[in-house]
């Protein structure tokens, strides 16, 4: 062998003549194929394995595109190449260009959320704020593209450097769909799946048009402030509980709570006395068979009782509706806990119309500030 064919093979070796990438691991989305100090060669092989697709770069101008195969480098396969470095003959020598391989199979289980909270108006509870966060899963479907305007010059690009920008896109378009569905609140968490449907429509085009397809994204849980959730409950039982019974124990448990409040024996024996008979009312207004019965099984007592002075009996107007009748000491805890108020309209017998309560003589006292009449004699 002469000395320059020993020359021609030492350098033939120094070129590269296989490329390709073996991925190790489960985050890397692009690599960039590393050539220190060598070039590729003409009749090079390119290996391009399943879930990758390889990227010629020329001087910064993207170049061939090569799906998985195995490929013979010539001018027959980088038609593009050898355009953009005029190549009208073929090429014999050495060249240089970037190559990158993008992995191209699916990265799934990957994080999205909100990082503030979001404002919206409700139109029963005003301006609410909730939370959400889920996952979602992505592949690149536009190699060229994707290299151009997200990877650049990076040499090892991670899913961890595009997963900032993506949920970051995920965050505010989310916040967008959600903004114009105008869901009563308490539906968003009931409807996720359809939410999920309709913000994945919504983002694919921005997702396509760096190279990225959404393939899947789900909304996993919308939360709201344990406050609010405390409010949706109790307004949820309203709208399906009797108002007037609802009412009824409401005055119950005020009366209870006002006779604790006084202190001592004689306020917890006020409030039990209190209850027992707001109990028996109850009972007798809501079962009144049941009263009849048990008036008939009492034991006549051999001595009657002087009568039992008639309290008086009101009925009174809340949210439109006649409700009642209460007593005195009932509709004082009615108008204590805003029930009803000064303005509410209230009826006895014996009078003729109903009238605001601020104009019924004996419940006057409850609007405070009453003035005492003169001492007599003075």
């Amino acid at each position: 062998m002469g000395i320059f064919d020993k020359i021609k093979e030492k350098l033939s070796h120094e070129f590269i003549d296989i490329i390709e990438w073996l991925d190790y691991t489960d985050d890397t989305i692009v690599h960039r194929f590393e050539r220190y100090q060598n070039e590729i060669k003409n009749g090079a092989q390119l290996i391009v394995r399943e879930g990758q697709t390889a990227v010629f770069i020329n001087e910064g101008q993207l170049a061939d595109v090569f799906t998985p195969g195995t490929y013979t480098l010539n001018t027959q396969n980088l038609p593009i190449l050898a355009t953009l470095k005029g190549w009208k003959y073929g090429f014999n020598s050495p060249f240089k260009a970037e190559v990158y391989f993008v992995n191209t199979h699916l990265f799934t289980d990957e994080k999205w959320g909100t990082k503030n909270p979001i404002t919206l108006n409700d139109d029963r509870f005003g301006l609410v704020e909730i939370r959400a966060f889920g996952t979602y899963a992505f592949k690149i479907n536009d190699a060229g593209k994707f290299i151009v305007d997200i990877v650049g010059t990076d040499a090892n690009f991670t899913n961890f450097e595009i997963n900032e920008h993506l949920k970051s896109l995920i965050s505010t378009r989310f916040t967008d769909t959600i903004g114009e569905a105008n869901l009563p609140i308490e539906l968003y968490a009931a409807n996720t799946t359809e939410l999920s449907e309709t913000c994945q429509e919504v983002m694919q085009p921005e997702f396509n048009s760096v190279g990225i397809s959404l393939e899947k994204f789900f909304i996993e849980n919308v939360s709201m402030p344990e406050e609010l959730k405390k409010e949706i409950f109790e307004y949820s039982r309203i709208d399906k509980l009797d108002l007037d019974k609802l009412t009824k124990f409401k005055t119950a448990k005020a009366i209870e709570a006002a006779a604790a409040n006084e202190g001592g024996t004689a306020g917890a024996g006020m409030g039990m006395g209190m209850g027992f008979v707001l109990a028996q009312q109850m009972g007798g207004m809501m079962n009144p068979m049941a009263g009849q019965q048990q008036a008939q099984v009492q034991p006549t007592s051999p001595v009657a009782p002087p009568p039992m002075p008639v309290q008086v009996q009101y009925f009174y107007a809340s949210n439109g509706q006649q409700s009642g009748p209460v007593s005195f000491d009932q509709l004082k805890a009615l108008f204590a806990n805003r029930t009803v108020n000064k303005d509410s309209l209230v009826w006895k017998q014996g009078m003729a119309n109903w009238t605001a309560l601020k104009d019924v003589e004996e419940l006057k006292s409850f609007l405070g500030g009453s003035t005492p009449p003169p001492l007599p004699g003075n």
